[in-house]
């Protein structure tokens, strides 16, 4: 009976590809927080208001899931891609905190490396999310899951190279455990690019 009064469709794709747009330029602000430490406190605010930003796009995708009476996907993908999307910039966000709180005046070249491979997964995600409207496009979006997936795992082979490394050459027990902890944290947010890329290869393997 009050189903009659709720939308039928609501934009959740127009949600989605502004949600995505913040986690590219939260990854930006990330990189270049990596490439130069000395702007970290700066850089850090950055991403801390890209975060707040897309917390709030994802209350309202929530929300309009609440209202809306007929949803152009299922409803617990809906659910999942907003709250998967949103771990990354939390992430991004935790990588940016702990170099201000660790104050650390210079990272390892595998912590630059990580950073622009979670802006190239960040960029991908952006591009298949963006796609999603376009079901006939299918096997484009694929394609761009399954970059994803060989990001993750370049990402992950730097992050051991990278502590393997330190442990070798690092004599510092307190900078070691900080810079490890970094890199973990920017290969997890590879993690969950990959995450949202099976996310999205699901709801194209469901609709197309």
């Amino acid at each position: 009976m009050f189903a009659r009064f709720l939308p039928q469709e609501g934009d959740f794709f127009t949600l989605f590809s502004r949600h995505a747009e913040l986690m590219v330029n939260c990854s930006l602000e990330l990189a270049a927080l990596i490439a130069d430490p000395a702007q970290a406190q700066a850089r850090a605010h950055a991403v801390k208001t890209l975060e707040t930003e897309a917390d709030g796009i994802t209350r309202e995708t929530v929300h309009l899931l609440h209202k809306t009476f007929i949803t152009p996907l299922d409803r617990f993908d809906i659910h999942q891609l907003i709250t998967r999307m949103d771990d990354i910039l939390d992430l991004m966000e935790d990588v940016a905190q702990l170099v201000v709180l660790y104050d650390l005046k210079t990272v390892p070249d595998e912590a630059r490396a990580l950073s622009d491979l979670c802006v190239q997964c960040a960029q991908e995600v952006r591009a298949a999310v963006d796609l999603l409207p376009s079901m006939k496009r299918s096997e484009e979006i694929l394609g761009l899951c399954q970059g994803i997936d060989r990001l993750e795992t370049e990402a992950d082979h730097v992050m051991r190279a990278g502590i393997a490394r330190m442990f070798r050459e690092e004599s510092d027990a307190r900078q070691l455990i900080k810079v490890k902890e970094m890199i973990e944290l920017l290969e997890a947010v590879t993690d969950r690019c990959e995450d949202v890329a099976n996310i999205i290869e699901g709801i194209v393997l469901e609709n197309a």
